[in-house]
């Protein structure tokens, strides 16, 4: 008989895929009801400033208008709660589900409209005369402390929070440091841009006080239970569903103002709602992210030995906090030091307010940001040390010795995430060889063709598996197949393959016998979600704890059929034996009614790691660049699927790309977006792909869990931006630019060059 090969670490093609390709995925907007109106958003053109009227009565006497709604009409208007660390200080600048006597920035809802079409809806919309006395904008980190252009007037500044992380004796360490060095550095702001934009269907079942809402991905749990307190009813009385999603990046599926707008307006009315955000309203309402400014300082010995590092940051969260509004600036602060010995630490970050879309999690938050800081500083300090910008990496990395190793936890709201296990610098080598390292460094800085060439190397970790739990539930049915039912979202990462994978595995049975159902919150009793590259480790590892305690349901099932004590049956392949000979399937005992729903509980995170090299080509004149050639090397623990994992980690170095050399929100100073479309907000084109030659690898599994996997959907992502800002400085480097700011667009590069070449010799 042949020994069952085990499908997990098998590249299997994703399950889902067919379906999509065919055009016969359910998306949001695929959603139709009977009697299905449409709504349409009222947005605010003014970025701050005082209400003093809305008048909708034009826009209700329009024929084919069912309603219009303002705050005036919602009464005591609810507020988007902090899901992810609240803090009660947050709570005057929880953003309204709609405007609420004042607007603070652009894309703001003041009305919702509910008519036949969208058409008429959005016709509509131009008959409300919105009357509004502008205030100042603020769009500054300068403006932080402008007493005339408060958001919050009582609050009295525009620094509505701070946090801090100190790890040793910091200040006696810098005065007496062998060397120091000081840089003030910016990331942009910029988000996800999902190919499906936002959507909600809403139907209320009066008969049964039930309220149904199609469009929620993510994380269906926690939107359920804010939706249910905002409405009032019970959360067994909401039930959310997800469908097929177009993205999601962090950016999706977190409670936006139209999840509640929508579905009031559709009990209110009586019938089902529709809303589909336009591209418009993505890039100006959505969940933006990054736009962080750094005063970071580093303390070394000459040999380059890191003593300590210290940041003063400030984060423009925009507008107000939302759900998630809180990870990125937490994670900008505690995870500074990534995959390197950093014995004394110190960060305060300031959460600055500003006349801008309110700011989130976008892949990889906050650490592309310090990932950035980081490596940037690490190059112009192993510079003026004279030392190998590689060997002065590795004489910092961390070693297998020295893990597991705890991050200084950060205030308030501190969490205890330690770095779970890694062989940092074996995967830095693996890294340097792939791409040729030692072959090419006669190109750093030499023309070509008219090009200068650079190369940069970067290591990082990307922390995954957010606790506390997941769910799943396993039923046998009466075919004799399996059914698994999940709290994991999928939001395009290919989770139904992996955890049917797994599930396989369990339960010795072929793929073909596990059928995955996910996106319902009747599905389970309790589920957190996708995201912070937790699908894999958590939702996997509670198929484990489900598969075992079907297999003990099914040998004790099996041994009353057979006749026989449990001691004497076993189970293997969809079959429970007797040591008798006797046998029974899963059909047969499928009457037993074997179900079981688990509950997986972690606490631990788990940590990818790995190392990228770009190698780039600059034209000085122009400021154009383009990147040769792109290596990249992460270990993932044990890999369940090698085939979805090398998409997760191309996907992510393209979005890396696009953050760091096109994407860019821009605003004026009376807090206009000025790159409100996609003709503005630059994206990746296929034909803006470069070369990418990503790998990722098996070597230090997590020992925090029975799966061993990590959780790796965004550190392609994490070094991108702080690798290429330091290839570029080293194919400038006769010009001795120093990018100290993202985006590396061409203008800016090409304006670095001419500022270079302005400087007295």
């Amino acid at each position: 008989m042949n020994e069952r090969v085990p499908l997990v670490g098998q590249p299997i093609e994703r399950v889902e895929d067919p379906k999509l390709l065919r055009g016969l995925g359910s998306f949001v907007d695929d959603v139709h009801r009977d009697g299905m109106l449409h709504a349409a958003i009222l947005r605010s053109s003014v970025a701050h400033g005082v209400i003093r009227r809305i008048d909708v009565t034009a826009a209700r006497a329009m024929p084919g208008v069912h309603a219009v709604y303002t705050a005036e009409d919602i009464g005591a208007v609810p507020r988007i709660p902090v899901r992810l660390f609240p803090n009660e200080a947050m709570e005057p600048f929880r953003q309204p589900v709609i405007a609420d006597g004042k607007v603070r920035f652009v894309g703001e809802p003041m009305a919702i409209v509910i008519a036949d079409t969208p058409a008429l809806a959005e016709d509509a919309l131009e008959l409300i005369e919105a009357d509004i006395d502008p205030l100042p904008a603020v769009t500054r980190f300068e403006d932080e402390v402008a007493h005339d252009a408060l958001l919050f007037e009582a609050h009295g500044s525009n620094r509505v929070f701070d946090y801090e992380v100190s790890r040793g004796e910091i200040d006696d360490t810098f005065e007496t440091a062998p060397y120091t060095r000081r840089e003030r550095l910016y990331v942009h702001r910029h988000t996800g841009i999902t190919m499906e934009t936002r959507g909600v269907v809403s139907e209320w079942d009066a008969a049964a006080g039930r309220m149904t809402s199609w469009g929620a991905t993510k994380v269906p749990f926690a939107n359920r239970k804010i939706l249910a307190g905002m409405l009032d009813l019970p959360e067994e009385q909401v039930v959310m569903i997800e469908g097929n999603a177009g993205g999601s990046f962090g950016v999706r599926g977190e409670f936006f103002p139209e999840d509640f707008l929508v579905p009031f307006a559709a009990r209110k009315i009586g019938r089902p709602v529709k809303w589909i955000e336009d591209r418009r309203e993505h890039l100006l309402a959505v969940t933006h992210s990054r736009d962080v400014a750094a005063d970071l300082e580093i303390a070394c010995n000459r040999d380059g030995r890191i003593l300590a590092i210290r940041a003063r940051m400030q984060m423009n969260i925009g507008a107000y906090f939302r759900t998630s509004t809180t990870i990125a600036p937490r994670n900008v602060g505690q995870f500074m030091p990534g995959a390197y010995r950093v014995p004394r630490y110190r960060a305060d970050v300031a959460v600055i307010a500003s006349n801008k879309s309110p700011a989130g999690t976008y892949r990889g938050p906050g650490r592309f940001e310090s990932d950035f800081f980081r490596e940037r500083m690490f190059d112009l300090t192993a510079d003026d040390l004279g030392i190998d910008r590689v060997e002065f990496r590795r004489r910092n990395l961390l070693t297998p010795e020295e893990l597991p190793l705890a991050f200084p936890a950060i205030a308030p709201n501190p969490v205890v995430t330690e770095l779970d296990s890694g062989a940092y610098e074996k995967v830095l080598d693996l890294c340097l060889a792939k791409a040729g390292w030692a072959d090419k460094q006669h190109l750093q800085g030499k023309l070509v063709d008219g090009r200068y060439h650079g190369l940069a190397v970067g290591c990082f970790v990307e922390g995954g598996a957010a606790g506390p739990r997941e769910s799943a539930r396993m039923v046998l049915e009466s075919d004799g197949t399996i059914s698994l039912y999940v709290g994991s979202s999928a939001v395009g990462q290919g989770v139904e393959t992996i955890l049917m994978q797994i599930a396989a595995d369990a339960m010795d049975l072929p793929l073909k016998a596990i059928r995955v159902f996910h996106g319902s919150t009747t599905y389970v009793k309790e589920g957190w979600g996708s995201y912070h590259s937790r699908s894999t480790v958590m939702g996997g590892n509670a198929v484990l704890l489900a598969a075992a305690e079907i297999k003990a349901q099914l040998l004790t099932a099996g041994a009353g059929l057979l006749q026989c004590a449990e001691q004497e049956v076993s189970y293997q392949a969809g079959r429970v034996a007797a040591q008798h000979g006797g046998s029974v399937g899963l059909k047969e005992l499928a009457a037993k009614g074997i179900a079981f729903e688990a509950t997986f509980h972690n606490t631990k995170h788990t940590y990818t790691y790995g190392s990228h090299v770009a190698h780039v080509a600059v034209d000085a004149e122009t400021g154009h660049i383009e990147i040769v050639d792109y290596v990249a090397i992460e270990d993932a623990g044990r890999i369940i699927n090698p085939l979805t994992l090398h998409g997760q980690a191309i996907g992510s170095i393209v979005q890396g790309l696009g953050g760091t050399l096109l994407e860019h929100f821009v605003y004026d100073d009376e807090g206009q977006m000025l790159s409100g479309s996609l003709a503005d907000y630059l994206v990746p084109l296929a034909t803006d792909y470069p070369n990418i030659r990503s790998s990722s690898i098996e070597m230090c599994p997590s020992p925090n869990h029975p799966l061993g996997a990590k959780g790796a959907g965004e550190g392609g992502t994490i070094p991108v931006g702080g690798i290429l800002a330091n290839a570029v400085a080293a194919a400038l480097r006769d010009f001795d630019v120093q990018p100290k700011a993202l985006p590396l667009s061409p203008d800016r590069i090409w304006r670095l060059v001419q500022a270079a070449a302005a400087r007295p010799a």
